[in-house]
């Protein structure tokens, strides 16, 4: 009889809304989860709030809350992820809550806990000691597929370019860029016809959230997943995305975009690169 396999001990950085408590629900699922932790947002500076006054940033952040409270009406992420239920995690014991994931007590609580995997979905950009954390390292969930599309609002520059095949989500370690780490597995969703941005998003997350859940067993049995990034791709910011970008997106989808595509679940794994080397000469001796 083959031998158990611990669960890894994992401990989960996310965000607050209906996306990020789905993915840490399925991870609590998939491994032992020390704890959850939350960003507040609550970090108040001078600063901060001049930086958010200036005319620039100012009339952007009211653009896009006008956009979005238009698109949300009704929280239509939330039945999307838990039907009519309330969205919420199943472990809520678990849940530690600080101003910001780069806050000093953090770091504190990864190495008290060490965790063999630190889960990431959701936060602020991870910065300085706290990148060291984790015995395997750190993995996160990336809203587009790197490196052709990092950044902000992925799903939607892959409808923008008229790319909908290159709509999905990716995993990968951590380092001090931004979604230019490691590679370790892209998802990307089923499409339909009648499928708009957002659909499209959370359908790829839903499916990333089993891939990352695959991925903690995985580890946990030994497997190593990572590849360098083969370029720098592009980075999207969240200041370029305006009306008239809006408004193309809306016309290609009305036009058609998405018909006769027939693209089902799409998942490719990135093993590490000693694994790949050992499968690939398995693979040869298998042929020959």
């Amino acid at each position: 009889m083959a031998e158990a396999v611990a669960p890894l001990r994992v401990l989960v950085l996310c965000g607050r809304s209906a996306r990020h408590l789905h993915v840490a629900n399925v991870l609590c699922r998939s491994a032992e989860v020390l704890a959850i932790v939350q960003e507040t947002g609550s970090d108040f500076s001078w600063k901060k709030l001049a930086r958010q006054l200036r005319p620039d940033n100012f009339f952007r952040k009211a653009w896009r809350w006008l956009r979005d409270r238009r698109r949300y009406a009704g929280n239509p992420e939330a039945r999307f992820f838990f039907g009519d239920r309330a969205p919420s995690l199943d472990r809520p014991e678990l849940v530690r809550e600080v101003p910001h994931i780069n806050h000093p007590d953090v770091l504190v609580l990864a190495r008290q806990l060490q965790p063999d995997v630190i889960a990431v979905f959701g936060t602020s950009l991870i910065r300085g000691e706290l990148l060291k954390e984790g015995r395997l390292g750190i993995a996160n969930l990336h809203g587009g597929l790197s490196p052709e599309y990092r950044g902000a609002d992925c799903t939607f520059w892959a409808l923008y370019n008229r790319e909908p095949h290159k709509v999905g989500c990716t995993l990968h370690w951590i380092d001090a860029g931004i979604d230019t780490g490691g590679l370790i597995a892209h998802v990307s969703p089923k499409v339909l016809p009648d499928d708009d941005e957002l659909r499209l998003f959370w359908r790829a997350v839903q499916a990333s959230a089993e891939v990352y859940a695959q991925l903690l067993q995985r580890l946990a049995a030994g497997e190593r997943f990572g590849q360098s990034q083969p370029h720098k791709g592009r980075l999207y910011q969240v200041k370029q995305r305006g009306l008239r970008h809006e408004q193309a997106v809306e016309r290609s989808l009305r036009e058609g975009l998405l018909n006769g595509l027939d693209l089902d679940l799409r998942v490719t794994w990135y093993p590490a690169a000693a694994q790949a080397a050992a499968q690939a000469a398995a693979h040869r001796s298998a042929v020959t």
